[in-house]
């Protein structure tokens, strides 16, 4: 039972997805730094509360597929009971809005950590009509985030570029999500962890570690639906299936608990449009960690992993294993230069403010408002 919940107090922050696990690391990320502003914070989504973040009070939803997850981002707003609403999917958007308008006194937060648009373009799915549509509506929940109360992005060129009051939340990590920094284990050993799919990089990877016998491999993450069968092959059939394990999915302080002891982190992204113009978290929680990362060359992740000098840039699996084999073999001196160099990224480039504590406190102002005013609104003058 959480803290709410035992006081029976009224939280002061919902959290809703309507897609996001609540094992979703920039969930936890959000309600580490809510807590740190001393708010009553309840999560609303789908998964299991053994991987709700610590201190919330979590409401669990069901999955029910495409047509069921439309029908629920049009119910979930009016389930909330925060003073503030923090919406993390662009469909819960147009029904928030209006329940916004119909309920005095709340305030709406919008997050959108994605260019959604883009991101598209790299769903098997999103084809054809199907994908017109989902463009569409994309583009309308975007355009309907303008008027939210506080509208957040994830980095500088995710839409939209103006807003009432917008604000840039960078996927930088939370130190007390991440392990202490220790020395790598004997035995050479990467990590991954994220969404687990074919565009992600799953299968350059593990040729990598085909590739490079020496090695072992932690994949954390959600496997995706039509690369389930192909892993199963692999896995029945390969050589290095043995030095590969497949977690599944694990709240983030679980999930970096691997990276103790790991040797480096891999991000073997393919060049998608959205992929190309964000960095992946990942390789911010590597570098934290003082892992050497494995990068593939799209555009700003490379341009992270060069500057830091913390890292290689590999086009396939064939010159991932060629630096793995390197880093545990004749290239020893270079893996220890390329870990200090993480070491000293993470020493100076994570010393200034946490960006999702600056969330927390823009989500604490609009929590005081709804304190301050409670004068009456007729509800016709409320624009949704």
């Amino acid at each position: 039972m959480s803290h709410t919940e035992a006081s029976g107090l009224r939280p002061d922050v919902t959290i809703l997805s309507s897609g996001h696990d609540v094992a979703d690391a920039r969930l936890h990320r959000h309600c580490a730094a809510l807590h740190r502003a001393g708010l009553r914070v309840e999560v609303i989504a789908k998964g299991r509360p053994g991987d709700a973040p610590a201190g919330t009070e979590f409401r669990p939803t069901r999955t029910r597929g495409m047509t069921g997850r439309g029908m629920q981002a049009l119910l979930l707003p009016a389930k909330a009971r925060g003073r503030v609403v923090v919406t993390l999917d662009p469909d819960l958007i147009p029904a928030a809005r209006l329940h916004r308008a119909l309920t005095h006194g709340r305030r709406l937060a919008v997050d959108l950590h994605e260019d959604y648009v883009a991101l598209l373009g790299d769903r098997a799915w999103a084809r054809g009509a199907r994908g017109a549509i989902a463009k569409t509506w994309a583009r309308t929940a975007i355009s309907l985030s303008r008027r939210a109360d506080l509208t957040v992005v994830a980095d500088q060129h995710v839409p939209p570029g103006e807003a009432a009051r917008r604000l840039v939340v960078r996927n930088l990590p939370d130190l007390s999500l991440l392990p202490e920094r220790g020395e790598p284990d004997q035995r050479p050993r990467a990590l991954y962890v994220g969404d687990v799919r074919e565009s992600r990089g799953l299968f350059t990877m593990l040729r990598a570690i085909e590739l490079a016998p020496d090695w072992e491999l932690d994949v954390v993450g959600p496997v995706a639906a039509r690369d389930r069968a192909r892993l199963d092959a692999w896995r029945a059939e390969s050589p290095a299936a043995a030095r590969v394990r497949m977690h599944g999915r694990m709240p983030p302080a679980a999930a970096w608990q691997l990276a103790r002891g790991a040797w480096a982190g891999m991000s073997l992204l393919h060049s998608t449009p959205a992929f190309e113009d964000a960095v992946p978290s990942k390789i911010y929680e590597y570098l934290a960690c003082g892992l050497p990362v494995l990068s593939s060359p799209i555009r700003r992740a490379a341009q992270l992993v060069q500057q830091a000098g913390a890292g290689v840039v590999v086009a396939d699996a064939e010159e991932a294993a060629t630096a793995l084999r390197g880093w545990s073999g004749p290239a020893a001196d270079e893996f220890l230069s390329l870990r200090q160099a993480a070491l000293q990224w993470a020493e100076r480039d994570l010393a200034a403010d946490n960006p999702h504590d600056l969330l927390a406190a823009a989500v604490a102002e609009l929590v005081a408002q709804t304190h301050r005013n409670r004068t009456p609104v007729a509800i016709a003058a409320r624009t949704p």
